[in-house]
């Protein structure tokens, strides 16, 4: 059975199927971590711009012509998925790098195989190890925004 021609309804599904888990969430872990969320997709969607001009991957198959491949995984399970990280491990740095790790490796070293096989995606010029490393200095950089963020917002609190 092929299944490149189902591509677009996996692209779909692994964008909408995610946002069914946030009700489990909870209001205040949302509005408290969607911040830090969109910056992190922001961010991504910068490196995966540098990525295409860089040929570091490249995504064959799109849900439209004008939206770049990476779109259903920026707003998908990347979005929601930092936000569920961050609710389970925020204030526990080596519990939230090893899920990050533990996720990002699963992403690099599983999924990245069977995208190619879909024929949605590959890895052009660029080792696994880095795209790794590229995860991780996100997650960092997440982590950091939190922490800033909840900073900002102490000293607000702090002054009303």
């Amino acid at each position: 059975m092929r299944l490149f021609k189902y591509s677009k309804l996996l692209l779909l599904l692994m964008m909408i199927l995610p946002w069914f888990s946030l009700p489990f969430l909870g209001k205040d872990a949302f509005k408290r971590f969607l911040p830090a969320g969109l910056f992190i997709s922001l961010v991504v969607r910068i490196v995966n711009f540098i990525a295409k001009k860089r040929k570091w991957w490249w995504w064959y198959q799109t849900l439209h012509p004008r939206i770049s491949g990476v779109f259903p995984f920026i707003w998908g399970p990347f979005l929601v998925g930092s936000l569920w990280i961050l609710k389970l491990t925020y204030g526990k740095f080596f519990r939230y790098m090893l899920l990050n790790l533990a996720i990002d490796g699963a992403f690099t070293y599983g999924l990245v195989y069977y995208l190619q096989k879909l024929g949605i995606a590959s890895l052009v010029r660029l080792k696994k190890i880095n795209l790794l490393l590229i995860f991780t200095f996100e997650a960092l950089l997440l982590y950091g925004f939190q922490i800033i963020k909840d900073k900002m917002i102490g000293e607000q609190g702090n002054k009303e």
